[in-house]
């Protein structure tokens, strides 16, 4: 199927030199080329593209309206964000706006060609150094940051220096340790239980963090090595820790020997049980629960 392309930058030299790339590669057809979001608008409107190539920083409409325009009055067309800014600000602004993809202008033809059809199957494609500090920025590890993730959840500077909202939460949720018995007694080793823990006793080693979408596994960050959290299987939550790495449909379909229709079901079932909307979503939960690790990205 042949993608129709519309790129959008406002230097000139940038936008002359996508649309001769786009044009060489298999399968893209470039159905125009603007230099500003109201052009780009008038363009979709005529043309209808599949996929807009976006740049953010541009005279009369910048890329983030444009994009929020586009895709509330035309929908069906995708928008993949390609800009020189990385900044917290420019990338949160630019996802909320409703962009599927985000790349940096370092990448190949290849990584863009990926992009392009990644948004077209209804899938995000994030640059994998953008993708890591927003995972850092959602899971609290980026640092002091002060950026609020898409939805407007307070950024990491929310919590106390040093804690992320995570282990911030789960001191609180955290059932402090009881009195000991006075005088010197010990407990009576011969009475019944009661259902609660009595006052004297450590917190059960059952009691763990409680993440957005549910209790989250005893095994703590190491949930990977014994039963997946909220009733994801095994093959589930493999598949979520490959998305977390990057991967395509594609790619997790090859790595796990598969097809690309088997891989949609188990994400389509995943995205289900951890009641989250896209990749983005996804990979934090998977970062969150400790089913993958942020070194592996």
């Amino acid at each position: 199927m042949t993608a129709r392309v519309l790129v959008v930058d406002d230097q000139a030299v940038v936008r002359d030199g996508l649309v001769l790339l786009l044009g060489l590669l298999p399968d893209m057809e470039v159905v125009g080329s603007a230099s500003d979001g109201e052009a780009a608008l008038r363009l979709v409107a005529g043309e209808r593209p599949d996929v807009v190539l976006m740049d953010l920083r541009m005279p009369r409409m910048d890329g983030v309206e444009a994009t929020r325009r586009i895709r509330a009055e035309f929908p069906d067309t995708q928008v993949v964000v390609l800009t020189t800014y990385t900044d917290d600000e420019s990338v949160f602004a630019a996802l909320r706006a409703g962009a599927r993809g985000f790349l940096t202008k370092s990448a190949d033809a290849e990584e863009i060609a990926r992009a392009v059809t990644t948004v077209m199957n209804g899938d995000a494609q994030l640059d994998p150094g953008v993708q890591r500090r927003l995972l850092n920025t959602v899971t609290g590890m980026g640092g002091d940051t002060g950026a609020a993730p898409p939805g407007g959840t307070p950024g990491p500077d929310a919590a106390p220096p040093h804690r992320s909202r995570f282990s911030t939460r789960h001191a609180r949720e955290t059932p402090r340790a009881g009195r000991r018995p006075g005088a010197g007694t010990p407990p009576d080793a011969g009475a019944p239980r009661s259902a609660g823990p009595s006052p004297g006793a450590e917190p059960s080693s059952s009691t763990g963090p409680m993440s957005s979408t549910g209790p989250i596994s005893s095994t703590g960050p190491s949930s990977s090595a014994g039963t997946p959290p909220d009733g994801l299987t095994p093959r589930e939550a493999e598949v979520l820790r490959l998305i977390a790495r990057g991967l395509s449909n594609a790619e997790i379909a090859a790595t796990l020997f598969i097809s690309e229709a088997t891989v949609k079901t188990h994400i389509n079932n995943l995205f289900a049980k951890v009641r989250v909307r896209d990749r983005a979503q996804a990979v934090a939960y998977a970062y969150r629960t400790g089913l993958a690790d942020p070194r592996e990205g």
